[in-house]
């Protein structure tokens, strides 16, 4: 086997082994800010990011990011255990969410989990994770 074929032989068989990149299955039309919307929790994706909507149907699943909620990045101390507590509390409920502007492909939104505000509910359970306060985004 020549040279060139080792290294594509290689670089083949590391992308077939890597991990695969987990992307959100979220895929629905973002609301107007202001609209509200409602929805089950359906997917959690980090400690402060879910998607909401009907059961089976990632193409209306909405993609929020929490308005008033901040929890560490996957990658950064607590980030995992954030994720956790976010599922823990929301998964499978209803939300019922007030849209505010968009950031990326996600909308930021305030939202509430049987009439209180989720943000304050994560505070509740979470306190300090990693040596970093949890804290309402600005």
């Amino acid at each position: 086997m020549n040279r060139l074929n080792l290294i594509a032989a290689a670089s083949f068989l590391a992308c077939a082994w890597s991990a695969p990149a987990l992307a959100d299955p979220c895929e629905g039309a973002l609301p107007a800010k202001g609209t509200t919307f409602a929805g089950v929790v359906r997917y959690v994706g980090d400690g402060d990011g879910l998607c909401v909507g009907p059961a089976g149907r990632p193409d209306r699943w909405i993609e929020v990011r929490l308005a008033d909620f901040y929890a560490p990045e996957l990658h950064e101390a607590g980030g995992r255990e954030a994720k956790r507590r976010l599922e823990r509390l929301a998964m499978g409920k209803p939300l019922v969410c007030r849209a505010g502007r968009r950031s990326y492909d996600r909308v930021v939104a305030a939202c509430t989990l049987g009439g209180r505000p989720l943000g304050l509910l994560l505070r509740q359970a979470g306190g300090i994770e990693g040596g970093r306060a949890w804290r309402p985004r600005s």
